[in-house]
């Protein structure tokens, strides 16, 4: 009897498992179902500006995002990245504008609204839509999406097709755009010299053995010896056929011809190509399209521009969002709000210039234009004997810095930076100017060679080719990241100083005279990077104690920004789940 009622309380349970397990596979099930069908209807609509308010006479700005994926590439955007940037662009006050706004804008003198943000995203890609739909519909932001024509009808999945592309017009975020008919280089030489000629995209050999090109719209074809191959009118019917199969199949699939176009290479077009090739190319233009952004670099668009030769900035991946915040305000001469992060953390600093970042574990400092951003620790000024470690993670070209004993009324510190993968360590007496005590390049950093972006396309000569790449170091491509772990001990008139766990400075003898000041955090551009003068600096799991005497354990903590405990725990399986999620979506 007792065997029973145990079989039968067994029996129950088992059922009430079952229940439960069945009502949270439904919930589950309920909840991914929602998600697709708002990704696949688009259920939500763009809801338009008042017009009536908008008064801005003077101009708008244009950025334009080459892809957005889930996590980020050195060629897409994460996903993540992309909502701070959206957000942040929304809190200043941004409104987005369409095509129309801008021909209304430029042939009717129509108004915009006080600040005026066209977005738009190039080459065509699935994942760009999938990814910045959401983020459309959570800002109401409207976007161009812009693709390639030879992609369209095509067996590559990774490409928009017409019925997506039409489709995404329905719900108001989207409007179309073309970056125009193919990606096909000519005139292409490799490393060595050797010459390659015409390659499509896909075609190209490994990115890191190709060190001339051009775009095929951009030159006359030419052989081994750069003399061109074709004549002026060969030339003129070979890239008019371009804008011709340009608009036939556009207007095949999607029953018209998108009214912008992003030529491909930017910043070509009108200013140091070939007339001939420029005139035809804007005559093509000037026929096909009712807008052209020809120039990148700068967002800025007045109202004295043309309509055929606007700008739009392309923000790089690794770019944080004060780093784009900065670029506008360059570009502007508005002065932007920059985001702080974690104000609690925050609060123990003190900006000197730049801009801050307290995300997470991580410290991002954002440099001026052609300057030095500085960060000071609040509490530090009175610690003399000091332990610093920290991870630096921004990219390998550029200078990070950590400042100790830095006494800004006298003008004096001891420096440690990271400078395009180079240990410098320096020491600044008052009145003087800065004295090298310690230089050394680190380790290689290894890279793929499909994390170099081509942006070398131009017209050269013969002994250019023949002469293959540059004898000098070119160092590395400015989009490569790297991380380094920095441990620093100052005490008395002694520095050490280890990087990833190697020991490379040990007691280093520093000036007596050197004796007081509080801890910074610095960060610098590059020159060998020729794009960008704002750097990002980021400095991860920062830890900073006053050494009482020899012991560890009786070290005061001025400043920790690493995850301890459960936290730590819960970020190591959040980078977990992202490491396979990003696995299974690469292989499968």
């Amino acid at each position: 009897m007792r065997r029973k009622r145990e079989s039968a309380l067994d029996y129950h349970q088992k059922n009430r498992r079952k229940v439960k397990r069945t009502i949270v596979q439904f919930v589950i099930l309920l909840a991914v179902g929602i998600l697709l069908y708002q990704a696949v209807f688009d259920t939500k609509s763009y809801a338009e500006a008042d017009h009536r308010t908008w008064q801005n006479d003077k101009g708008f700005i244009a950025i334009s995002y080459f892809g957005v994926g889930r996590s980020g590439t050195p060629k897409l955007i994460a996903k993540a990245h992309l909502d701070e940037q959206l957000q942040a662009l929304r809190n200043q006050g941004y409104v987005t504008i369409s095509q129309q706004d801008i021909l209304d804008f430029y042939n009717e003198k129509k108004p915009l609204p006080e600040k005026a943000l066209f977005l738009s995203f190039e080459d065509g890609r699935n994942d760009s839509h999938l990814f910045a739909q959401p983020l459309l519909e959570k800002y109401n932001f409207k976007a161009t999406a812009l693709s390639y024509a030879n992609k369209m009808g095509n067996s590559d999945n990774k490409f928009l097709q017409p019925k997506d592309l039409l489709n995404m017009q329905e719900g108001g975020f989207w409007e179309l755009g073309t970056n125009g008919y193919r990606l096909t280089y000519i005139n292409i030489f490799d490393r060595q010299g050797n010459f390659i000629g015409v390659r499509d995209e896909n075609e190209l050999p490994t990115k890191n053995h190709v060190e001339y090109y051009n775009h095929y719209l951009m030159d006359f074809i030419r052989d081994s010896n750069m003399i061109p191959i074709e004549d002026r009118s060969m030339m003129e019917a070979r890239i008019t056929q371009d804008y011709d199969q340009m608009r036939e199949i556009y207007t095949d699939t999607l029953g018209f011809v998108p009214k912008v176009y992003m030529i491909m290479h930017a910043n070509t077009l009108y200013g140091g190509m070939n007339r001939l090739v420029s005139d035809v190319n804007d005559a093509n233009i000037r026929k096909t399209f009712a807008m052209h952004f020809n120039r990148e670099g700068t967002a800025y668009n007045s109202n004295k521009d043309s309509l055929y030769d606007l700008t739009r900035l392309q923000p790089d991946p690794y770019w944080y969002t004060n780093h784009l915040l900065m670029k506008i305000q360059r570009d502007t001469q508005q002065k932007m709000k920059f985001v702080h992060g974690d104000e609690q953390l925050a609060q123990q600093w003190r900006l000197g210039s730049g801009a801050e970042e307290f995300q997470g574990n991580k410290i991002v400092l954002t440099s001026p234009p052609a300057e030095e951003g500085r960060l000071f620790l609040d509490n530090s000024s009175g610690s003399q004997d000091l332990r610093i470690s920290a991870k630096l993670e921004g990219n390998v070209v550029g200078k990070q810095s950590i400042y100790l004993r830095d006494d800004r009324e006298k003008g004096s510190f001891v420096r440690v930076t990271l400078h395009d993968n180079t240990l410098i360590v320096e020491q600044k007496k008052a009145g003087q100017e800065p004295v090298g005590l310690y230089s050394t390049k680190l380790s290689e950093v290894l890279w793929q060679p499909e994390d170099l972006a081509y942006d070398k396309a131009t017209v050269y000569t013969k002994s250019q080719t023949e002469a293959g790449a540059p004898d000098e170091d070119e160092g590395y491509p400015v989009n490569i990241q790297n991380t380094r772990q920095m441990d620093i001990v100052i005490q008395g008139d002694k520095l050490s100083v280890s990087v990833d766990n190697a020991l490379k400075v040990n007691q280093q003898a520093i000036d007596s005279v050197i004796a007081s000041g509080g801890v910074a955090l610095g960060s610098a551009y590059s020159e060998k990077n020729k794009q960008d003068d704002i750097y990002d600096g980021v400095f991860t799991d920062v830890k900073i104690s006053s050494i009482q005497n020899d012991a560890r354990d009786q070290e005061q903590i001025l400043f920790r920004n690493s995850y301890t405990g459960m936290e730590k725990a819960v970020n190591r399986m959040k980078d977990a789940f992202t490491t396979t999620v990003d696995w299974v979506m690469e292989t499968f």
